[in-house]
């Protein structure tokens, strides 16, 4: 059986990637390339800084002491573990929220993941993976295009992981968040305990795992806790390796949405005509990207949603993307489509997770045409 669409009739993602689709049409659909290792992840110049030891700092040992003792751990094994982590400004500065008045532009946004070398990278990762990304979505439900474009946009399939060490990155988030935003160091020090869980459970030094500013890890870009709940061994080794083995990669993903609320068949979105100005646009628009109405609901408002959205059976939400100074994108999202922003709070990287995922599926489809003429 082939896999569910993302959507029952074109949307607004599928239209926009149609003229994108048959410009690359005539150079990618040469035969692709032999199976390859996975790519070597680029290297990060930010993580050169020394930084400041937290060795002997108070509130590093009263974390240490409070671990072993929830855990049931020897408190010298974890002071080893995180006796060697340091403070780097860097992360600091990368946590910091865009400043203040950075217009949002889905159109920028889309520009940026869908184009043609990571539509490429795509192709061959689908070509390379086949096997394990349909056994994902007959176990998990989640359709090969949904982790294609979420592997895709988190790290250009694995080009761009990050070179921190994810000790320190979360150490520094941990015990000196920056001010300037909403203070989430209790989430970065869980964080750090995930780590070491980690660490312990797969015979590691948490000091040796690399990742991103954020303490993200690995193709999908999990970070510790994520890994320890939704991760599994889906190439049977008896070990969970986001960094290299892209079969447990693919397995994760598809079993972190289907964690988070993904439905088997259902589709991401839906084309709308939002109602105009007024009271019934602001009733839908008020729950943002959480589905809230009925497609009745959305239609006595005043929303125009395509045929195949009339029969849907769950709720919806009116998904506004913003596009600088032009007038703004609409999409009706599924249950689907806030599952997939269960992964990053964003209806802007779920709608580029769709449509990397859908570009890729039709340079893929349009590919075995050519050489099944």
């Amino acid at each position: 059986m082939s896999a569910p669409s993302l959507s029952c009739r074109p949307g607004l993602a599928s239209l926009a990637s149609l003229a994108f689709v048959i410009s690359l049409s005539a150079s990618l659909l040469a035969p692709p390339a032999a199976a390859a290792k996975p790519p070597r992840a680029r290297a990060q110049p930010a993580t050169t800084e020394a930084g400041t030891p937290y060795r002997g700092r108070p509130e590093l040992s009263a974390f240490a002491a409070e671990v072993a003792a929830r855990r049931g751990w020897d408190q010298a094994w974890v002071m080893l573990q995180l006796a060697d982590a340091r403070q780097l400004p860097r992360v600091a500065q990368l946590i910091m929220p865009p400043p203040a008045g950075t217009a949002k532009n889905w159109a920028a946004y889309r520009e940026r993941f869908i184009e043609p070398r990571r539509v490429a990278a795509g192709l061959d990762f689908w070509q390379a993976n086949e096997d394990s990304l349909q056994r994902a979505e007959s176990e998990y439900g989640v359709p090969p295009e949904v982790v294609v474009g979420i592997v895709g946009v988190e790290t250009f399939y694995g080009r761009v992981m990050g070179n921190f060490r994810v000790l320190d990155a979360l150490a520094t988030l941990a015990f000196d968040f920056p001010s300037g935003r909403s203070d989430r160091s209790a989430l970065f020090r869980a964080e750090l305990e995930e780590l070491l869980v980690l660490a312990r459970r797969e015979g590691q030094r948490a000091g040796e795992i690399k990742g991103s500013y954020a303490g993200a890890i690995g193709w999908p870009q999990f970070l510790p806790g994520s890994i320890n709940r939704h991760a599994v061994d889906f190439d049977g080794d008896g070990h969970i390796d986001l960094q290299r083995s892209l079969p447990d990669v693919i397995g994760s993903v598809a079993h972190y949405l289907q964690a988070h609320g993904w439905q088997r068949g259902m589709a991401t979105h839906y084309a709308v005509q939002p109602p105009p100005e007024g009271p019934g646009r602001a009733l839908l628009l008020a729950p943002d990207i959480k589905p809230s109405f009925s497609a009745a609901q959305m239609a006595e408002q005043g929303a125009a949603l395509e045929a195949a959205a009339t029969t849907h059976a769950g709720p919806l939400a009116l998904v506004e993307l913003h596009n600088g100074d032009a007038a703004p994108s609409h999409v009706a999202g599924t249950e689907n489509f806030y599952a997939i922003t269960r992964y990053n709070w964003s209806s802007y990287y779920a709608l580029a997770v769709i449509t990397l995922g859908e570009t890729v599926k039709a340079l893929r489809q349009a590919r075995s045409a050519s050489n099944n003429p």
